[in-house]
């Protein structure tokens, strides 16, 4: 299921990336102990009453300075994130007034087909704010006067974010229809693919980064399965590429990845790895879907007997946090190993729907616990007194302990190793909760 995008826009200064830590508080979208997984992030997820939803912070755009001047970058800033958001958060600051930044920002976002809240941050004194009535001019209603460095009046803000988000939307595919979601950075070859795939041009192909300016679903049956391949948009501007485009690049892959289970992540064989692949991969990863490393215009690569090898090291160590996705090396152009795809997206699909009985999964871990005992935390030690899988896609157990404190990171890794040896899980990520639980339970 879709989550909606609540957008932050507004002018340098105005406290975005403080509202957005405070909309999201500890829900991060990329874990950042996870090895391989850029720091520099823009979305972030985010939770009030019972909806779930996406935070974008605008605010964290590098944009250029050479020829731009500060009203156009703010244009281009708010076009981004109308065309993204579901919700759009227009935020000025309370105690600087109103500026002609902010009307820039205004002007564009008037012609917005989305619902924008006026945001007055930084007021000191609710009952007196010195600044507040020069917003009205701005035509979005009455200003919602908050402090995000304090934390005040955002209950207020979140509960008018939520009336303004669309309604729960589902998808009208069969149950057992596997949704594949086709990701990547701008003018990886992602059209390409699907057209490879699919084995006709069903999907419009241009050599002009960013012709899919929206997500396609193309539905297709193969071998009496049914599928639907979720084509997402790279977003570049023609003859220009700059620094904003890029990196919202990744926004257009989080609605695709939501709704999906299996994730194509193509990657540029040319290029490498970048810090936007790893964005957009690691928003897969921590949603918890099936992935596939897809190396795409493997023609165009001079290779050896050694080639291939020496590339997957390279990958995995730029992605040491998806260690579990197999990595294919493919032509969309020529359809060199396209074919392999399909059978990799069934393969990882099991995978990422497979259940251990408790029985077995407790026999595992024991012996897992035998072989190498937990290491002692100031003269004591954990034990694990039960275990139990809980859900699929991903696969999720739940590990009871004496005392979840004594859990090290290193002996989770060792006992997810220990599962991924003996039932594989290859594609999927694997999640393990550890709770308490008293012995004489």
């Amino acid at each position: 299921m879709t989550k909606p995008i609540v957008a932050i826009v507004g002018r340098p200064n105005v406290g975005k990336s403080t509202l957005f830590n405070r909309l999201t508080g500890g829900r991060v979208a990329i874990v950042e102990d996870k090895p391989g997984i850029t720091r520099d992030r823009i979305y972030k997820d985010g939770q009030w009453l019972d909806r779930s939803f996406t935070v974008i912070d605008t605010g964290g755009i590098e944009f250029r300075h050479d020829e731009d001047e500060i009203s156009k970058q703010m244009k281009w800033q708010a076009e981004l994130a109308m065309r993204e958001a579901d919700v759009i958060v227009f935020m000025v600051d309370g105690r600087g007034g109103l500026t002609s930044a902010d009307e820039d920002v205004a002007k564009v976002l008037r012609r917005a087909k989305r619902p924008v809240l006026l945001a007055v941050n930084k007021v000191e004194d609710f009952n007196n704010p010195p600044y507040i009535y020069d917003f009205y001019q701005l035509g979005f209603g009455e200003p919602l006067m908050i402090s995000a460095a304090q934390g005040l009046n955002i209950g207020d803000l979140l509960d008018e974010v939520v009336k303004h988000m669309p309604a729960f939307e589902g998808d009208d595919y069969p149950e057992d229809t596997v949704k594949i979601a086709v990701i990547g950075r701008p003018n990886v070859g992602k059209s390409s693919l699907v057209n490879a795939i699919l084995g006709e041009e069903r999907v419009i192909v241009s050599d002009i980064p960013g012709t899919t300016r929206d997500a396609i679903d193309t539905p297709f049956a193969k071998d009496d399965r049914h599928y639907v391949l979720i084509d997402t948009a790279g977003m570049r501007r023609k003859g220009k590429i700059d620094e904003p485009t890029e990196r919202y690049s990744v926004i257009r892959s989080l609605r695709a990845v939501d709704r999906s289970d299996v994730v194509l992540m193509v990657i540029d064989a040319v290029e490498g790895v970048t810090e936007q692949d790893k964005k957009i991969a690691g928003y897969a990863h921590e949603a918890g879907r099936a992935s596939i490393i897809v190396i795409n215009k493997w023609d165009l690569i001079e290779k050896d007997d050694k080639t291939m090898n020496k590339y997957t090291e390279t990958v995995r160590e730029e992605l040491g946090f998806m260690q579990y996705a197999p990595v294919i090396y493919v032509s969309a152009k020529t359809r060199q190993r396209v074919p392999k795809v399909t059978d990799l997206i069934n393969y990882v699909a099991e995978q990422h729907a497979m259940r251990v009985a408790t029985s077995t999964l407790n026999t595992l871990i024991s012996d897992a616990v035998r072989m190498t005992p937990p290491p002692t935390d100031k003269g004591r030690r954990l034990k694990i007194l039960f275990n139990t899988q809980v859900s699929v896609k991903p696969p999720t157990f739940v590990i009871f302990v004496n005392d979840p404190e004594l859990m090290h990171f290193s002996y989770e890794r060792y006992l997810e190793n220990q599962l991924r040896t003996t039932f594989g899980f290859e594609g999927t990520p694997i999640r393990m909760v550890v709770r308490s639980r008293k012995e004489e339970e």
